[in-house]
This record gives structure tokens, sequence and C-alpha cells, in this order.
């Protein structure tokens, strides 16, 4: 069939390719995870793998789409205001943009912190290739909330994005500092992030500091239980790190991490 047309599902869908007909209607998806076709229309089979061939990698699986799993059925249950997945990095902050303060200054910093956690966000969704689930702007009462939090092979890991500025930026025990602003008690802050996360979770979480476009990071050697990202080298940096969780673990996790209840501290979530 002519006219088929490939489009990228969003990061709700992690990173699929859905194929569809000139009318709209989709026919298949590729799930790049998985390496598998799931054929809609199996009259369009041969269209579809032709017009994804050039996407393709290895052997790849076709034929109907799978039956959903447990988790893929308790995530389509939860009410759409309750779904973390669809949030997009620095989401949060585009509606303090649109609604928040119309001073110069503050607008001007929103904007900073936003295009940190946008770049920082990008950079970590990639890890959803190699069967990493991550969430953005995950809401804790009290301290605002989680920046990005990652759920992975390697464990979980509760991110707080600090813009650099183009400037030197220094990492302490208990204070960030960029350039000459005044230090920021970051590190301090995500300690308390990733102990409600841990008891949230039920499982370790590892707190993270990404610090986004600085001239250069300097770390102080005593600062051990908290980690410093940067664009460029985190994604390598948290793949090679030990495996602690198989997939029906992260799974597991990414389900009740999704769920807003899971943070509000609401006992109303579906069993």
């Amino acid at each position: 069939m002519k006219g088929l047309r490939v489009m990228p599902g969003g990061r709700a869908a992690r990173g699929r390719l859905y194929v569809h007909r000139p009318d709209g209607h989709a026919v298949a998806w590729y799930d790049r995870q998985a390496n598998r076709i799931s054929v809609l229309e199996d009259a369009h089979r041969e269209a579809v793998i032709e017009v994804l061939r050039p996407y393709l990698r290895g052997t790849v699986a076709i034929g109907p789409p799978p039956v959903p799993t447990a988790a893929d059925l308790r995530g389509l249950a939860l009410p759409p205001d309750a779904d973390l997945a669809p949030n997009r990095p620095g989401e949060t902050l585009l509606g303090e943009l649109e609604h928040g303060p119309a001073g110069t200054r503050a607008r001007h910093r929103l904007r900073q912190d936003l295009l940190a956690q946008q770049r920082m966000g990008d950079a970590l969704d990639a890890l959803g290739a190699d069967g990493w689930r991550i969430l953005h702007c995950v809401p804790l009462p009290g301290l605002g909330g989680i920046d990005h939090l990652l759920i992975g092979p390697p464990g979980v890991f509760c991110v707080r994005t600090v813009p650099g500025r183009r400037q030197r930026a220094v990492a302490g025990d208990l204070l960030l500092t960029v350039g000459r602003s005044q230090p920021r008690p970051d590190p301090r802050w995500i300690r308390r992030a990733a102990a409600r996360a841990t008891r949230a979770l039920a499982t370790q979480a590892t707190a993270a500091l990404a610090v986004v476009d600085a001239s250069r990071v300097e770390v102080a050697p005593t600062l051990r239980d908290v980690r410093v990202l940067q664009p460029p080298t985190a994604t390598a940096e948290l793949a090679s790190s030990p495996t602690a969780l198989k997939p029906p673990d992260i799974e597991a996790l990414f389900t009740l991490a999704r769920d807003t209840r899971t943070w509000l501290g609401r006992t109303d979530r579906p069993a």
C-alpha cells in the first residue's frame, strides 16, 4: 500500500514508531526496545516492513500486538490526572512560566531552570532504549518535586537539575555553588528527596545532581552519597553501573512510581 507514513509515538509511547495510513489510521508500530513490529492489519504487512526498513536493526520479530502485561493493564487503569508517565521534562516550570511571576529576573531564572531540565531530561530519556523507565516532575509535598526519576538495571535514581550557566560549579557535602552566586543547598535537598523516594517505593533510591552547561564541575572528595552528572556523560555513567534490578522489578517499580498517589500519601490506589 502506498502512502504509509512513519510517525514517532512520543514519550508516553516509550519511543515506538507508528505506521499510519494516509487517513491517519494506525496499521502497525515498531517497538525499538523489544525490536518487534506489531501489525494491526495483516493486509499491510509487507508494506509496513518496507516503510519501516530504514529504522530496523538486527533480527526483528513480527506479528500481532502482544497481550498486555499486568503492568500495562495497571497503567491503563490509572486516571489521566494520576499518571506521571506523560510528563515532559520541565512540565511544572512550563506552567509556572505561563502563570507565574511577571518580574524579568524571576522569569529569566525560570527559563534557565526549564532549559536545564529539558536538556537533561532529553539526555536521560535516551536510556529508555536500554530498558530504563524515566519519569519527570514527580511531586513531593513539602519539597516541590523530583526533576527526573530513573528506574533501570542499576537501581533507582532521583535527579535534581542545576543550571551551570557556563560557569564553574563546586559541589560539596551540603552546598553547591555556581560561579559567584550564593551557595545552594541542593546536595541536602536531593538527599531528602531520595530518602522520600526510598520510603515511597520500598527500595533504595540514589541521590544525584545534574549540572547542565557548567564550564567546569568540581566535586568534593567527601561527597560520596550523591552522584554528580553532566549531560554529555550522564547516560554512559549510569548505564555502566552494576546491575541491581531485573526487568520485572523495573516494571513493577515504574508502575508504582508513575501513580501520583504513591507520592501524595493517598491510600486509594488500586490493588
